[in-house]
């Protein structure tokens, strides 16, 4: 069940299957499993756009995922297509920089996740802005996370 607030974490605790959240919430996590929650699994969703260009990539998150950038509880409450797309218009592609994990910094990639597991994320679930239509490569992606990213994520969920 996924869940946003105190309130969405406590019944995801009492009738759920697990806990989907996305943010790094050590609290809300924490309210999930003192609910009924202990031995059921919590995931998270997180955005990164992976390619070689940098500035390419904050480009093409902020031109295709602006809302990853709204603050708040605010993607939660938008009611239609539209409202997000008005809102959307309030982030800048300065504050995608900030947004994100992007790039082929494998350090940028690690410490985006380290939150998620220092809260207790027992699973993240990665999405690729972009695609193999955009200057981003899907292949290329895929080839970091296993090669460079997710070894040293698995170190860093055994300690």
């Amino acid at each position: 069940m996924s869940g946003f607030g105190p309130r969405a974490a406590q019944l995801a605790g009492r009738v759920g299957d697990g806990y989907v959240t996305t943010t790094p919430d050590a609290e809300l996590i924490e309210t999930f499993r003192k609910a009924g929650g202990a031995d059921k699994p919590v995931q998270a969703g997180y955005k990164v756009c992976w390619g070689t260009d940098d500035e390419k990539c904050i480009e093409i998150a902020h031109r295709t995922w602006a809302n990853e950038g709204l603050p708040g509880e605010l993607a939660q409450t938008l009611p239609s297509p539209r409202h997000f797309e008005q809102a959307s218009t309030l982030v800048t592609a300065d504050s995608t920089w900030d947004a994100i994990a992007y790039g082929d910094d494998v350090g940028r990639h690690i410490e985006a996740f380290r939150p998620y597991a220092e809260a207790g994320v027992d699973a993240v679930h990665v999405s690729q802005i972009g695609g193999a239509h955009d200057a981003t490569n899907i292949e290329g992606f895929f080839a970091f996370y296993a090669s460079k990213v997710l070894p040293r994520l698995r170190d860093i969920a055994a300690r």
